[in-house]
């Protein structure tokens, strides 16, 4: 790669793209190259003309490929942003939560009650804390999503190229996820395949609301019961779509037993039962991950154990 680093001294920039960098917008580039830099300015300075590729005007949409050359006009970047704060806790948890890495990717076990990025009220969260205690890492993006409150298998790429192969794996089904899920209530059937369309819709206090529609997206899950309780149910859940709060909704609607804990989708007394027995989060965990590796092809499969704190109260709910 050709270029001139950004500084406080403003002057021209000339950046050749490389294969790490292309097919991703041009906003996106520059956002990421002008750590500091108003989005509001970035826009600015590419409706005006002034960011050039391959010496011609382009849209903000414009995606780079390689070998293009982006001239950045003098833009006067903060000379460095104040440190993200990622606290004790957390940063246990993601040292620790390292289930696998290599040059193309990493798996961590992600910890209940952080969201995975920041934004809607949330400053920061998983990626954020990442490339916070990794600051030498030139590159870390998630490849998909967990709820803030569901904790298990994450995946984090590390190269473009991957994350690229990543997405193309999950937009074409080829990735396997199963959760490990305690439901309210006896659910007596052994298993269940769930096909109920989802909408998304805006809640009044503007939180995501989830519901099964007609009009709605396709989604599935595989349910499967692992072990009967007595106000209780231990489930494996299989999603073959992955939709926003897919198998919340699918449990709570579609099952009528929803998840322990959800405070969205369940009920309150049932949640308030359950805190009274040491249930402090949704009992929703990522457990297995299996894909081809974006690089070899070889055939993996990684696995999430349960958090301590879910493994005891399933301890405790078997002494009933």
């Amino acid at each position: 790669m050709t270029t001139i680093e950004p500084s406080t001294s403003p002057k021209v920039q000339l950046v050749e793209i490389t294969e790490e960098q292309c097919d991703q917008r041009l906003d996106n580039f520059l956002i990421t190259f002008l750590k500091g830099v108003p989005k509001s300015h970035i826009y600015r300075i590419v409706r005006k003309g002034e960011v050039r590729v391959n010496k011609g005007r382009v849209d903000v949409k414009y995606r780079l490929e390689t070998g293009d050359l982006v001239r950045i006009p003098p833009v006067r970047v903060a000379e460095k942003a104040p440190g993200l704060f990622v606290g004790y806790h957390l940063q246990t948890a993601l040292e620790q939560g390292v289930l696998f890495e290599d040059e193309a990717f990493m798996v961590i076990n992600k910890p209940a009650g952080y969201a995975v990025h920041g934004g809607s009220g949330v400053d920061s969260g998983i990626i954020e804390g990442l490339r916070s205690i990794r600051p030498n890492a030139p590159f870390l993006e998630l490849v998909h999503r967990l709820d803030k409150d569901t904790s298990g298998c994450l995946l984090i790429a590390k190269k473009r190229s991957a994350l690229k192969k990543l997405h193309t794996l999950f937009r074409e089904d080829q990735v396997q996820k199963t959760y490990t899920a305690l439901l309210a209530g006896q659910w007596l059937r052994k298993k269940l395949i769930v096909n109920a369309p989802l909408q998304k819709n805006q809640g009044q206090g503007g939180e995501r609301v989830v519901f099964v529609s007609k009009s709605g997206k396709e989604a599935e899950t595989l349910f499967r019961r692992l072990k009967l309780f007595g106000d209780c149910t231990l489930v494996e859940a299989s999603p073959k779509t992955g939709r926003t709060h897919q198998i919340r909704v699918h449990a709570a609607s579609s099952l009528g037993h929803p998840i322990v804990g959800d405070e969205r989708y369940g009920q309150d007394d049932v949640n308030k039962a359950f805190r009274s027995r040491g249930y402090k989060r949704m009992f929703l965990h990522a457990t297995t991950l299996q894909f081809q590796h974006p690089v070899s092809g070889a055939a993996l499969t990684f696995s999430a154990p349960l958090p301590q704190q879910l493994d005891d109260l399933l301890n405790y709910e078997e002494r009933l």
